[in-house]
């Protein structure tokens, strides 16, 4: 690794960092803020989907801009974006307001996501793929941790985190100013909306299976954020069990995101991806018979955050193997495409499961999920079309 593309790396998972740290922060700040104003956890749960809704509507449009103008205008738009908007919402307190900006937000974070993720997967060499996307995948997590934390200054002043976390978003996005701007690889194909569609179905095609990974994690951490505190109340689990509880899968996911992915550079992609999402399903099937226990689900959920924590890293790594790198851009956007959907889908079914159905429904369709995403992987018997010498990184 040399020191030019080294100082690149680690400027670009700092990035992730700052996006993970908003993202983590915005969650349960305006779920609160909303509650405390008296709007429906209905209308509060609608308001959470903004983010996830800018992902979706902004994804098919970003891989012409991407070819055109490289990975830093990209990553430099991104974050603008969202430094911007997390400065708006102190200044006017409005239910669609700031679901507007949610929704900008959540587009700010796609062209960061997409840019970096782009970035690191096209310049990363094979046998360090697998160990540059868990960093990424990483400090995230990370960053996705320690967001919750600025709820406490809610106390201070109701405009505190947010003006911190914008001016954390801004000193990153200056970093990136330094960067050297470089492009992905490409061919003759048109870079219109039709082509990437085009695109679209020959990923499809070749890495179906990739994006299954990262659908199921959106499912499964959107679920477990959104729809495990109202299933552990009314089963009688206290709120500060729920506070140990919830922790416990996000910190089993920063302890072996790096590992995994480096035993998936010696291992296989496939291979990791089998074992723990069969590990995934047995854990949440236990945790479902243990619904009872504090102890048995802090167990369960740090176990399963270990396992399955690291499904979103690795099912990028993973399409990557099986792609060229010129399809590279448009398999990131169905990455992040397929986790929106996972995450719009998993509270929603989440909740349907705790309002209609009886028992520990709600850990069986999770464990069902794993296990369905398991058997295709299982069943997969596609060819890797990535025949290109890797550069290095």
């Amino acid at each position: 690794m040399n020191r030019n593309s080294s100082f690149r790396f680690w400027i670009l998972v700092s990035i992730v960092a700052i996006s993970g740290f908003s993202q983590g922060m915005l969650l349960p700040l305006i779920a609160i803020i909303l509650e405390q104003d008296g709007v429906s956890s209905a209308l509060n749960g609608f308001h959470a989907t903004g983010l996830y809704i800018g992902i979706l509507l902004a994804s098919p449009l970003m891989e012409a801009p991407l070819r055109r103008f490289g990975y830093k205008p990209i990553i430099l738009a991104g974050g603008f974006l969202v430094a911007i908007s997390l400065a708006f919402f102190p200044l006017w307190k409005s239910f669609w307001f700031w679901f507007l900006l949610r929704l900008l937000i959540g587009i700010g974070d796609q062209l960061l996501h997409f840019g970096t993720q782009t970035w690191i997967t096209s310049s990363s060499p094979k046998d360090r793929l697998g160990r540059n996307i868990a960093l990424y995948g990483l400090f995230f997590g990370i960053g996705f941790t320690v967001g919750p934390m600025m709820t406490r200054l809610l106390e201070i002043n109701e405009a505190l985190p947010f003006i911190i976390s914008c001016s954390i978003s801004l000193i990153a996005w200056v970093f990136v100013w330094f960067l050297k701007n470089e492009f992905p690889e490409t061919d003759m194909e048109t870079t219109s909306f039709l082509g990437t569609m085009k695109r679209f179905g020959k990923v499809f095609k070749y890495a179906w299976v990739a994006f299954l990974p990262p659908f199921g994690y959106g499912f499964l951490e959107a679920s477990l954020n959104g729809n495990f505190p109202v299933y552990a109340l009314r089963s009688g689990i206290e709120i500060s069990a729920v506070s140990i509880i919830l922790p416990a899968f996000a910190a089993g996911s920063i302890v072996f995101q790096l590992p995994l992915g480096i035993l998936s550079d010696r291992l296989g992609r496939k291979n990791i991806l089998l074992a723990v999402m069969f590990a995934g399903f047995i854990c949440f099937t236990v945790a479902g018979l243990l619904q009872g226990s504090i102890i048995g689900l802090l167990v369960c959920f740090f176990v399963a955050g270990m396992l399955v924590g690291s499904t979103f890293s690795l099912g990028i790594s993973f399409m990557a193997d099986l792609l060229p790198k010129k399809l590279l851009p448009s398999g990131n956007l169905l990455i992040s495409i397929f986790f929106s959907f996972g995450s719009i889908t998993g509270p929603f079914i989440g909740g349907l499961s705790i309002e209609y159905l009886k028992g520990a429904s709600f850990f069986y369709v999770i464990s069902t999920m794993l296990l369905i995403i398991f058997i295709a992987l299982l069943s997969f018997r596609g060819v890797s079309v990535h025949q290109e010498k890797p550069n290095s990184v």
